[in-house]
């Protein structure tokens, strides 16, 4: 019998959401008949009953397109007199909706657990360009961020060389260093900074200074929550966001005048931002995305409530919500002394 299944996309937004979106209702429809619509801008579409009608039509030609046609927020669907189990409930009545797909991020998926203790037909898609999420080897949006991250050190170092100075690029990274790392590697930084690993102000000039004495201009990437050793909290002067966490960016500006202070040599600081998650996905995201949303479609066939999907080695599995939120996939320290040993 067919079903009917509405669609979120909640937190910040990510290169693959939308092939997400496309997947599951192309599939949906075609496999198993199924109606899909779209909450708008994330939980408030729920809680609101806010829609617009998906199918074949409107995701024509989506799996290359960044960011969400539903629209996204850090709206949460209990904070407000509306949210709710029991009144969520009645808007899914009300629209004949049977079960909902979130997808999201570490907020999302914990949201969607209370949701599904309490009462609610609700699976999950991971999403998050950070890659922390334990219960799935890589998220979509991730291979992007780290894409894009890649080339703003290719094209810093140029001009750091012309002009023989210190380049320090700030990437995202609040509790983890994986995009540092990943693009940190791949562009050769001579040191790359993540929350995972402080290190003192002296060994980062240290390492600064060894490659102005060979010759080259330094490239320093840093994740926006690395912290030195007597920083009790990553740095933030921008306020809460959304979820009443610290806003974070801006450590690269404090960095770079440390390192010219300490050095004499000249510093330049570059803070990627929102950069990061916008743009096309890349060809990686856009199939990874793709798969996922084909395969939540069969967990909702399956009425698989309380689980998500996600990606094991190359395989697509599905876990319990309690697993995805049960540890944070950090950097290891063994990964990040691996790559150590060649900074400087």
């Amino acid at each position: 019998m067919a079903k009917r299944f509405g669609i979120l996309t909640s937190g910040g937004d990510c290169p693959g959401l939308n092939a997400v979106i496309r997947g599951a209702v192309l599939k949906g429809e075609t496999v198993y008949g199924h109606e899909f619509v779209g909450f708008k801008d994330g939980w408030y579409g729920l809680v609101y009953g806010d829609i617009m009608e998906l199918n074949r039509s409107t995701v024509r030609g989506l799996s290359h397109e960044g960011g969400t046609i539903l629209g996204t927020s850090r709206f949460g669907p209990y904070q407000e007199p509306d949210g709710g189990a029991e009144n969520i409930k009645k808007v899914m009545k009300n629209l004949g909706i049977d079960g909902v797909i979130a997808i999201g991020g570490e907020g999302t998926a914990s949201a969607s657990r209370r949701l599904y203790e309490d009462g609610i037909n609700i699976v999950g898609v991971p999403k998050t360009i950070d890659n922390d999420l334990d219960a799935t080897d890589y998220t979509f949006g991730f291979n992007t961020a780290v894409e894009i991250a890649t080339e703003a050190i290719d094209r810093l170092r140029t001009t750091g060389n012309s002009h023989k100075r210190c380049m320090v690029l700030e990437v995202m990274g609040r509790h983890a260093g994986w995009i540092a790392l990943y693009s940190g590697i791949a562009g050769g930084a001579h040191a790359i900074l993540i929350p995972e690993q402080p290190e003192s102000l002296d060994q980062i000039c240290a390492w600064v200074t060894h490659v102005k004495n060979r010759g080259r201009a330094p490239m320093v990437v840093v994740a926006e929550g690395f912290k030195f050793p007597d920083m009790g909290e990553a740095y933030s002067v921008k306020g809460l966001d959304g979820f009443n966490r610290p806003r974070l960016g801006g450590i690269a500006e404090v960095l770079a005048p440390l390192i010219e202070e300490r050095t004499g040599i000249e510093t330049r600081a570059t803070v990627l931002g929102h950069i990061q998650r916008g743009g096309v996905p890349t060809a990686f995201d856009r199939v990874l995305a793709t798969r996922l949303g084909m395969a939540i479609t069969d967990l909702c066939a399956d009425k698989g409530w309380g689980k998500m999907v996600a990606l094991n080695g190359t395989d697509i599995v599905r876990v319990d919500f309690s697993d995805a939120l049960a540890n944070q996939k950090s950097v290891p320290a063994d990964q990040y002394q691996e790559i150590r040993v060649i900074f400087g």
